[in-house]
């Protein structure tokens, strides 16, 4: 049977030919009453075979049918929107109707996407762009492109598979760190959410004289150079720089929470890519560290070029953990590899008060020495539903269950605020933001 299914061409019936095969079932069976239709039904058949095979004549006749082949990035963004292009040509001489399947990697789950082209002409070509959003980071294999093409008779279908084995590595958000980068480089991060802070530190020094931006403050005018220019013209002057920037991601069982389809480990680590990258534009030295039940990575806050990259493949590399987070062990690692100040930006997900009291003491140990500023996501879902009105007595339940976790929420929030603790309670798709904000309030007060 092996032997045989080889000498088969590849090939499917359409609809349409299973809509005149049901047809011919019932003409058959209605000549049991009328004979004479027995006859017109086996005539019918004979054109249908004959039509079935003159169109796999003419789809089987060409070796080659299809040029085809998938242009993607060799590295993937996690979280974003990324663009795939299916590059299609055919060389059949006839108009054909085409639909195109490209296997996607199992983690997209995308099990019914396909592309119907609809009447292709003779030598069609066709660009198929399409998006896709990766949730997790790692290596995603695509498989071939499979191709069904039928004639305008469209009684038949051939399966053309063109290989295009491809694997490509989703990386931490680096959309969002370029979009980020080049905002920050024109000094228009305003626009993505991010304040303008006064500077109130004193550790600053006179850096240049620029054009004027909307939003600068108009006692920074310099008079002489904008007389000189005949336009606004301002002082900018430099914070002090050279600051070691870290941020603790925790990697424990809280952090694989999901939100918006991505957990909140993604988020955090994204938001970090972004935040360590702005450090580092802005001259301090980023540095990283992950943990659960033990350390992960521990990479020192360094201020070479270098030092971006060896970030992104740290992050690129930390999976989450199954486990309770170890707070003990992070501080004794803080305590020893961590010598100078540094600001420290630790990304976790406390869900209840008793659970920050239990590490409270090697919170406080680590904002001795160190500017730690603890940064705790809000549920938008239960957010959500505690400002739902609840018109039933369940949904009354739900809604009071709802506002307690809230509650406890704030109290976790006070409750490092009194220890000295500096935090931020932010719904995961505003995290990057949030804590990029908190980060030159930290600067302009020249806090670290």
């Amino acid at each position: 049977m092996k032997s045989l299914a080889n000498y088969i061409p590849p090939f499917y019936l359409t609809i349409r030919s299973l809509y005149l095969l049901i047809g011919l079932v019932f003409l058959f069976i209605a000549g049991f009453v009328w004979p004479v239709l027995v006859v017109a039904g086996q005539i019918l058949l004979l054109f249908l075979l004959i039509a079935m095979l003159l169109e796999l004549t003419l789809l089987f006749g060409i070796k080659t049918p299809f040029i085809a082949r998938r242009v993607t990035e060799d590295k993937l963004s996690n979280g974003d929107y990324n663009l795939a292009i299916i590059q299609l040509k055919t060389t059949y001489p006839f108009t054909t109707q085409i639909k195109v399947i490209d296997e996607f990697p199992v983690q997209l789950q995308l099990r019914h996407t396909y592309f119907h082209l609809g009447r292709c002409r003779p030598g069609f070509k066709r660009d198929i762009t399409y998006e896709f959003r990766p949730v997790s980071r790692g290596e995603y294999a695509f498989g071939d492109i499979r191709i069904l093409a039928s004639s305008t008779i469209q009684l038949v279908q051939r399966k053309v598979t063109v290989p295009a084995a491809q694997k490509v590595a989703v990386y931490p958000s680096f959309i969002q760190l370029r979009k980020y980068s080049f905002y920050a480089i024109h000094n228009r991060l305003d626009e993505l959410g991010v304040k303008r802070i006064r500077r109130l530190g004193s550790s600053q020094e006179f850096e240049q004289i620029r054009e004027y931006v909307r939003g600068d403050d108009f006692r920074k005018i310099n008079w002489a150079a904008t007389a000189r220019k005949r336009e606004l013209m301002v002082n900018e002057y430099q914070e002090e720089r050279a600051q070691n920037v870290y941020c603790l991601i925790d990697t424990g069982r809280t952090m694989h929470m999901p939100f918006g389809g991505l957990p909140l480990l993604e988020y955090a680590i994204n938001a970090s890519l972004v935040m360590l990258g702005i450090a580092h534009a802005r001259g301090d030295k980023p540095g990283l560290f992950t943990f659960a039940y033990k350390l992960g990575t521990a990479l020192p806050a360094h201020g070479k070029l270098a030092q971006m990259k060896r970030v992104v493949e740290a992050l690129y590399n930390t999976r989450v953990e199954q486990l309770e987070s170890d707070y003990l062990n992070l501080y004794k690692n803080v305590k020893s590899k961590i010598r100078k100040r540094s600001l420290l930006l630790l990304f976790t997900n406390f869900n209840s008060l008793t659970g920050v009291k239990r590490q409270m003491k090697y919170l406080r140990a680590m904002a001795r020495d160190h500017l730690l500023c603890v940064v705790i996501f809000e549920n938008t879902e239960i957010s959500k539903l505690a400002n739902t009105p609840a018109y039933t007595l369940t949904r009354a339940y739900d809604q009071t269950i709802a506002e307690k976790y809230q509650l406890e929420k704030r109290q976790i929030i006070t409750e490092l605020n009194r220890n000295g603790i500096y935090s931020i309670l932010t719904p995961p798709e505003e995290l990057t933001v949030n804590t990029i904000n908190q980060y030159i309030a930290f600067k302009a007060r020249g806090a670290i």
